[in-house]
C-alpha cells in the first residue's frame, strides 16, 4: 500500500521557475547614460585645462559642447562639468586676449 492510500494525502508537483530570458539585443542597459554623461563630464574639464596650454581655439569649444550635453543629461558630475564649462570659455577669453595683444589669429610667446 502506497503513502497516499493509506493517509488520503495527496502531493501536488513542484512549481517549477520560469526559465530565464535573454535581454533583447535592442534593449538598453541601465545607467549608460548616466555614465556617458560622466564620462564627458570629465572630458571637458581635461579638454577645457589642456586648452588653456595648446589649442585653445578648439579644445575650448568643445569642452563647452561636452560640459553642456554632459549636465543636459544629467551627469552626477556636475561641479567637474561646470569646471570644464568655465575653462572651456576661459580658453576661449585667453585666446581673445592673445589675439588682441598680438593682433593675429594665433599667439606666440
Amino acid at each position: 500500500m502506497e503513502l497516499t492510500e493509506r493517509t488520503g494525502l495527496t502531493t501536488a508537483p513542484a512549481p517549477t521557475a520560469p526559465a530565464p530570458t535573454a535581454p533583447a539585443a535592442n534593449a538598453p542597459t541601465r545607467g549608460t547614460g548616466t555614465k556617458d554623461a560622466d564620462g564627458m563630464a570629465v572630458a571637458s574639464f581635461i579638454l577645457g585645462l589642456l586648452g588653456l596650454l595648446v589649442l585653445n581655439v578648439f579644445l575650448g569649444p568643445i569642452a563647452i559642447a561636452l560640459a553642456s550635453v554632459a549636465l543636459w543629461r544629467g551627469t552626477a558630475r556636475r561641479g567637474r562639468a561646470f569646471l570644464g564649462l568655465s575653462l572651456g570659455i576661459a580658453d576661449l577669453l585667453v585666446l581673445v586676449a592673445f589675439m588682441q595683444f598680438d593682433s593675429t589669429v594665433s599667439w606666440n610667446f
